[in-house]
């Protein structure tokens, strides 16, 4: 949700500023105590909202984000025709330390966590009704960052010994002030997913059912079943889906098309960014659409993933040509941005009840990829297998920032033919992993690097 929060950053600096009676009691720039600032429950909403903006900017979730998953992804299915250099090294993999979107995201990344460490930090002056809201959606925002961090910037959680390889910084105190304790390490994999299923199991806990376009007890549930699902525990998983299928908040829209280019959220959409004409930059039009839909047209989608889909199936005709073929999914400029819909769900319910065995929950696999390939209008399945379910994932969350991850954790292999030859990434490869940023390791020595990157 993008909220223009210069008017939050300048409600919080006044009122450090005022707090200070001689105008020469300055305070040396290593110390923004905005803790002391926070004063009234409304200056913790106000924080708050900002947290959401801070997490929903370009190079976090505003799109970026999604965009790397994509380009680093890549066996062909697309090309960069762009001039950034950042995003051309993630399209190649052939990132440097001081690859300038892995700083960026980075940055951001911890910026919004600190930000919602001090909502909890501040949560004693919070109006009682509003006090496990809000504490449940600062949670909530912490771990969604810790969890895109850790797979971004580690090993996947299925490369070898989770327990000892490294993640990222957990960070759960605010940082007001630089000290000894501000030069951190690098927590392990699975200490930094510990933390983001203790953070979102209490979010669920403590979210309401409905919160407008804000976070609720579903959204918590349905990252849940992302984190679950990249762990391995599908059990787990298909249950934290099959919560959020069966609350009835939800319902496929009636067409796949009607699930992007939105200006509010459709029926589908968990959790989506909030696309306004005062602050919004939907990063994924930036890139995927072309100039008469206000993009640079840097990312064309190639023959090869066009021929993928089935003839009769909508979503490989939900693309239109201007000079190249483009995704239609991110056509409109000012339009909110999904980044969990309920069609996630059902392919999540869906490999886990395979994987899982036993009784399904909810309905079986089969049940599940044909809701979704009816409203595709794709031919039926009458029978249902693994290969056939990440096929479906594939179809449906398309340029939606899910493919690394979907190759990492099924421990595929990137093979990638073009006039040099064929080069081929396996999952564990280092080259699929983004440098810790120089600046980082630069200024913390206690930052230990990444494979490849020394």
């Amino acid at each position: 949700m993008k909220i223009n929060n210069k008017f939050i950053y300048a409600v919080a600096f006044s009122l450090i500023l005022s707090s200070c009676a001689n105008k020469l009691d300055v305070k040396p720039v290593d110390d923004v105590d905005a803790i002391s600032a926070v004063k009234t429950s409304s200056d913790v909403e106000a924080i708050l909202t900002g947290a959401y903006d801070s997490m929903t900017d370009g190079d976090v979730l505003g799109g970026n984000m999604q965009r790397d998953a994509e380009l680093m992804a890549d066996n062909g299915d697309v090309e960069w025709a762009g001039t950034f250099v950042a995003p051309g090294e993630i399209f190649e993999k052939s990132m440097l330390r001081d690859n300038n979107q892995a700083e960026a995201t980075w940055l951001d990344s911890y910026r919004t966590i600190n930000t919602a460490n001090t909502v909890l930090a501040n949560l004693g002056v919070v109006d009682a009704a509003k006090k496990s809201r809000f504490e449940g959606e600062a949670k909530l925002i912490r771990a969604w960052m810790h969890f895109e961090l850790v797979r971004i910037y580690a090993k996947t959680f299925q490369d070898g010994n989770a327990a000892s390889n490294l993640g990222v910084p957990i960070m759960t105190i605010p940082t007001a002030k630089i000290t000894d304790a501000s030069f951190v390490k690098r927590n392990t994999v699975a200490e930094v997913y510990q933390a983001v299923i203790a953070d979102l199991t209490s979010a669920e806990s403590l979210l309401p059912a409905k919160n407008g376009f804000f976070a609720n007890k579903a959204t918590a549930a349905a990252l849940l079943s992302r984190v679950y699902l990249m762990q391995g525990n599908y059990d787990a998983a298909r249950q934290a889906a099959h919560r959020v299928i069966s609350s009835g908040n939800y319902t496929l829209t009636e067409t796949f098309d009607l699930a992007f280019n939105n200006r509010t959220n459709s029926t589908e959409d968990i959790f989506a960014t909030q696309g306004t004409d005062q602050d919004f930059v939907n990063e994924l039009n930036t890139f995927f659409a072309s100039s008469e839909y206000q993009g640079r047209g840097d990312i064309y989608v190639n023959e090869q993933h066009l021929n993928s889909y089935d003839v009769s199936d909508e979503r490989g005709n939900f693309f239109y040509e201007s000079g190249d073929i483009f995704t239609a999914k991110w056509a409109r400029r000012i339009g909110n941005i999904p980044l969990i819909r309920l069609a996630e769900m059902y392919l999540t319910r869906a490999e886990g009840n395979l994987r899982a065995g036993g009784t399904p929950i909810g309905t079986t696999p089969l049940a599940d990829i044909n809701r979704l390939r009816e409203r595709a209008g794709a031919k039926l399945y009458t029978t249902m297998d693994l290969a056939t379910i990440l096929k479906e994932r594939r179809f449906e969350l398309a340029f939606e920032g899910h493919w690394i991850h979907d190759i990492k954790r099924n421990r595929q292999t990137i093979t990638k033919r073009n006039g040099n030859g064929t080069r081929t990434w396996t999952f564990n490869s280092p080259k699929l992993i983004f440098p810790i940023p120089l600046r980082e390791t630069d200024a913390n020595k206690n930052l230990v690097q990444n494979e490849g990157y020394q």
